[in-house]
């Protein structure tokens, strides 16, 4: 999960909530792009295309990340959080092509849930009976989405099913190492261990792409930069607790943008599935949000994604 409000800042609700329903707007148009791109271009290859404009669009900052005092342990996770974004980032693209934009858009909501248990079995945090009980109100949402037994799962799903835990993974390095060093540097070493990550990959499928796709896939790295950007805005105005549940927009929109761009029928497990998911993610941040307040003395170190 992304950084709460800081407590030294106007709290500023309404803001934030604007701020997040526009990222929203900017993820669902990337989800709509790499779509629309489907299976013409192999997952690996759009994926480092992808990377590889996005560290074009950074290099005017490439100097300073670079020259970042970082030891040799730092950039060893630097080098495993591009690993595992690396693999996450094609199989979301794999993922994009083969089922509705709506059903990736939910299950993506998992990666939080997986976040919640990573840090309790890695970080030590304590994992409370009510936190518990969302985690696994979370897992239903997944199966009332996913509905095993009723229906064959396919490539594209079992795909998003190993999305979400391996995002968590990532999500978990990038708390470690923004304890460590600013956040430009934590987004520059992103870009760049995952450009290098899917470089062979990206190799060994290459096939030829016109100049219009490679338009489409720069306005993905420019949105997917606004995104983030338009996200950090949000939840440095309003706390985690009130930002989260706007999130269920995406959903909304991604299953919108479905019907009327690509035809495909509004799925309601799918939606339903996906609000079961969002309200235990909601619950989980509000509980931390509350006990943030309640046992903090001096500000709360906040939390970087």
């Amino acid at each position: 999960m992304p950084a709460d409000a800081r407590p030294d800042r106007p709290f500023r609700p309404w803001v934030g909530i604007g701020w997040m329903a526009v990222t929203g707007l900017f993820f669902v148009s990337v989800t709509g792009i790499v779509r629309y791109l489907g299976s013409d271009i192999p997952a690996a290859q759009s994926a480092f295309l992808r990377y590889a404009i996005g560290l074009l669009l950074l290099l005017p900052f490439l100097g300073p990340i670079l020259r970042a005092d970082t030891s040799l342990r730092l950039h060893g996770l630097f080098a495993l959080r591009g690993l595992a974004h690396g693999a996450g980032v094609v199989l979301w693209f794999y993922a994009m092509a083969r089922i509705p934009i709506a059903e990736v858009t939910a299950l993506n909501y998992l990666s939080p849930i997986y976040i919640a248990i990573g840090a309790a079995v890695f970080l030590g945090e304590k994992l409370a009976v009510r936190r518990i009980a969302a985690i696994v109100a979370a897992f239903v949402g997944a199966m009332i989405i996913l509905r095993p037994g009723f229906q064959d799962l396919n490539a594209g799903q079992n795909a998003m099913i190993i999305v979400a835990p391996i995002f968590a993974v990532s999500y978990l390095l990038a708390k470690s190492v923004s304890m460590q060093s600013n956040a430009t540097v934590v987004v520059g070493m992103l870009t760049i261990y995952v450009t290098v990550v899917l470089a062979p990959m990206a190799w060994w499928v290459w096939q030829p792409v016109s100049w219009v796709e490679i338009g489409w896939l720069t306005l993905v790295a420019v949105l997917a930069t606004a995104g983030h950007w338009t996200m950090t805005k949000a939840l440095a105005a309003a706390p985690l607790a009130v930002t989260q549940p706007v999130t269920f927009l995406q959903l909304v929109w991604a299953t919108l943008l479905g019907v009327i761009a690509f035809g495909e029928a509004a799925d309601t497990y799918v939606m339903a599935g996906g609000a079961v998911i969002i309200a235990s993610v909601s619950f989980i941040s509000y509980r931390e949000w509350v006990l943030s307040r309640t046992h903090q003395t001096p500000p709360a170190m906040a939390t970087k994604s």
